[in-house]
């Protein structure tokens, strides 16, 4: 949504640089006076949220990493040594791991909401192309500083979701030995873990950029799915949103101090708090929770299908999982983008993929055995049908509801409406006989 800039510099100084370099204006015409719908609501608060955790994430990331050895003989000393030695080292290296486990947190609310309210829908394919991309590179940051603190479950995480790639035809065994430096998981392998997870997030920051800009281009979407129509429909983003993103970040971050200061290590596994032995293989190997919905995808396939083997049946699987939310903006065949005016049966269907994925995590910490492993393939099969059976469907099928005319009439229809209810009268109690 191109809009003109109304910028001026209030200084001799912001005037030569408007000039020469006009990044006061860019700040402000994309930040500060950028007409935003005027009915976004608290789900809308995640992309600043979002913003802050991956500060958060490459600050702390930059002071860890000037204590930390990348030596399969002093990583685990060098972390205790984090914790133990360096000045505020134990809260930096929490404020890392919880960090990583509150930005999954944001980005799976996000890519929800995007869902529920069709935000991927075109104008906005780009957008979610690319928060897909943001989301891929997210994960690949974090398995790889998982395997950092080179405890029992970070050596064995890696030595099994790397094992994965020999699966592919051809190029498999290449790949890993890639991966790998070698033709095991050894000092290599965590340099060149070490040095991709120092580089990704400033990727992932890139990325964030292109993301903002694909957004100002056609402007926010809004939970009604209509577009912006006249100036009457929007607000700037400064005051209003900059307010309700603040106060949003506030709430967030109570929820990030409860497990920073009260139960760092909730979230994590206790074996990693046990040096590495490739000589001693854990009873049950899982990842963190962040990955356990795409674990249990993996390890749903236990049966060859054809020329496939279970394995490469199993990492077709999870990464076609994450291939096919590229396409979903093609897929999803809704005459309206919002949920909030599509049929009942819309709504139940996404309430039920929803479960499905939390169902899919919890799968994925349970035991690789029966029933789970049912559960598993059937949770997998109901993720992909959604997909791509169920959602194209409704959109071709359903009726869906009256859009209203324009994001104003939807602000006063619904200001009438609590009005009307704050306006009714309590009943009055009738005295006893």
């Amino acid at each position: 949504m191109s809009h003109e800039s109304t910028y001026v510099p209030g200084s001799a100084i912001e005037r030569w640089l408007d000039k020469r370099l006009p990044i006061i204006r860019l700040g402000y015409d994309s930040f500060g006076d950028f007409p935003t719908p005027k009915n976004l609501n608290y789900w809308y608060t995640f992309g600043g949220i979002l913003s802050v955790c991956l500060v958060i994430q490459i600050v702390t990331g930059i002071i860890l990493a000037m204590h930390y050895t990348p030596h399969v003989d002093y990583a685990f000393e060098s972390v205790e040594h984090i914790m133990r030695d360096v000045n505020y080292g134990d809260i930096m290296r929490y404020a890392h791991a919880n960090g990583a486990s509150m930005f999954f947190i944001a980005v799976y609310l996000h890519m929800f909401r995007g869902l529920y309210y069709g935000s991927y829908k075109d104008p906005r394919e780009m957008l979610w192309i690319i928060g897909v991309v943001i989301f891929i590179l997210m994960m690949a940051t974090a398995f790889m500083g998982y395997v950092l603190p080179w405890g029992q479950m970070s050596y064995w995480g890696a030595t099994v979701i790397t094992s994965l790639f020999s699966a592919i035809p051809l190029i498999g065994d290449s790949l890993k030995t890639l991966l790998w430096g070698g033709y095991s998981v050894d000092n290599p392998t965590l340099n060149r873990f070490y040095a991709l997870h120092y580089l990704l997030p400033f990727l992932i920051a890139g990325a964030v950029i292109l993301h903002i800009w694909a957004l100002h281009i056609p402007g926010n979407a809004n939970p009604t799915g209509v577009e912006v129509k006249s100036k009457k429909d929007t607000l700037p983003f400064h005051p209003y949103y900059t307010v309700k993103d603040g106060f949003a970040i506030v709430v967030f971050f109570i929820l990030f101090a409860a497990f920073l200061f009260y139960m760092p290590n909730s979230l994590g596994h206790p074996d990693n708090y046990i040096p590495a032995n490739p000589l001693v293989t854990p009873e049950h190997i899982v990842p963190e929770w962040y990955f356990l919905p795409f674990y249990a995808m993996l390890r749903a396939i236990d049966f060859n299908f054809l020329f496939i083997s279970s394995k490469l049946g199993g990492v077709i699987v999870m990464f076609s999982s994450l291939i096919i939310l590229f396409f979903l903006p093609w897929l999803d065949r809704s005459k309206v983008r919002s949920h909030r005016y599509r049929s009942t049966a819309a709504k139940l269907w996404f309430v039920l993929f929803v479960a499905d994925c939390v169902f899919l995590g919890w799968l994925g910490g349970q035991v690789a055995e029966q029933p789970f492993i049912l559960f598993s393939q059937l949770a997998t099969a109901f993720y992909f049908i959604y997909l791509l059976v169920i959602l194209p469907l409704l959109g071709l099928m359903e009726t869906p509801k009256e859009l209203p005319k324009s994001i104003s009439e939807d602000v006063l229809s619904n200001t009438k409406k609590k009005a009307a209810i704050s306006a009714t009268p309590e009943p009055v109690a009738q005295p006893a006989e």
